[in-house]
């Protein structure tokens, strides 16, 4: 199977790629605009007769049209994901997110070709007790979980008005390796191996269902040998945590001061707590996590620990506690 994979350099791409390439029936084409969030180390050391990068923007209509008509399915990782930069500037992610994902549909029609997009558990918005399915209505809080939402309803409305072959998964709060430090657990401890302050917004009390990347990435490839055209699948791992218990599980395995932790403004819109309910792609399609939350953990940060010199260059307002405001 020829499979394109959109913002592959990204944190979760990058290791679906590797994990893909694992079995010998997939061949992976890889297209990312190098944005922020992708990182050319991630597959660095990558070296497969069967995997080919291309530099270039899926808003991109003519590139994407070779690239698509080479392929038999596209999987879209592509997105501008950070909150935070959204509520600083929202046009990239309306770019990226919406144009981007029209652009595809436009070309999967065309062609009769599978598309599965990645989309986000950010589009229900801030719960208070739910364990949400696939069919909750959306709720988004922030410009970036809109845009996901948004591309949500095209994908819906060309399934409907144009018969495409088309499949969304949503996910929880991916951690492991190759994530982008503007993100919790990166940010975390890379802050604590340098003894730096580490910000947590309000009082650290907003709740996130933690999943291992190359468990959301096996839930991916279930959906790609066995999901249902026009389904959506809603992937989680049932480990929801507070984000200053997180904080703090980390700077305990790293032998950290507690007193490494500051409590900053938090920031505009922040959704207290997501919780999807994953019994439809666990029950159909025979999916289930294998990580849990604890040994997730500490692999990711042996894994940060041991190549410092991957992220030596990240710009310093990815570690900033409030970018929305610069």
């Amino acid at each position: 199977m020829r499979i394109l994979v959109t913002g592959g350099l990204g944190f979760i791409g990058s290791n679906f790629i590797l994990n893909a390439l694992k079995n010998d029936e997939y061949s992976i084409i890889n297209v990312d605009a190098e944005l922020v969030g992708s990182n050319p180390a991630n597959l660095s050391q990558l070296n497969s007769s069967r995997y080919r990068f291309v530099d270039g923007n899926i808003t991109d209509h003519k590139l994407m049209e070779k690239l698509i008509s080479d392929s038999d399915v596209v999987i879209n990782f592509a997105a501008e994901s950070f909150v935070d930069r959204s509520i600083s500037d929202a046009t990239p992610f309306l770019q990226s997110n919406v144009v981007g994902v029209f652009t595809i549909l436009n070309i999967i029609r065309k062609q009769k070709k599978k598309f599965i997009h990645i989309s986000t558990d950010e589009v229900f918005g801030s719960l208070k007790t739910e364990n949400v399915d696939e069919h909750f209505r959306f709720n988004p809080s922030s410009p970036y979980a809109a845009t996901k939402a948004s591309a949500e309803l095209l994908i819906n409305s060309y399934v409907i008005t144009y018969d495409c072959d088309c499949i969304i998964t949503r996910c929880t709060n991916n951690y492991g390796p190759r994530q982008y430090p503007e993100k919790l657990i990166p940010k975390t401890i890379l802050l604590a191996n340098q003894n730096k302050k580490i910000p947590v917004y309000g009082k650290g009390k907003n709740i996130r269902d933690w999943i291992f990347v190359d468990d959301h990435c096996d839930a991916i490839l279930k959906v790609l040998t066995a999901g249902k055209s026009g389904e959506s699948y809603n992937i989680s791992a049932n480990n929801e945590i507070s984000n200053i218990t997180v904080v703090e599980k980390i700077l305990s395995i790293m032998n950290k001061s507690k007193d490494l932790i500051v409590f900053v403004e938090d920031r505009p819109g922040h959704d207290f707590r997501y919780s999807l309910n994953s019994s439809k792609i666990r029950n159909e399609l025979g999916w289930s996590n294998k990580t849990s939350f604890e040994q997730g953990l500490e692999y990711t940060i042996s894994w940060y620990m041991d190549r410092l010199d991957h992220w030596k260059n990240i710009p310093k307002i990815t570690l900033n506690s409030t970018p929305w405001k610069n």
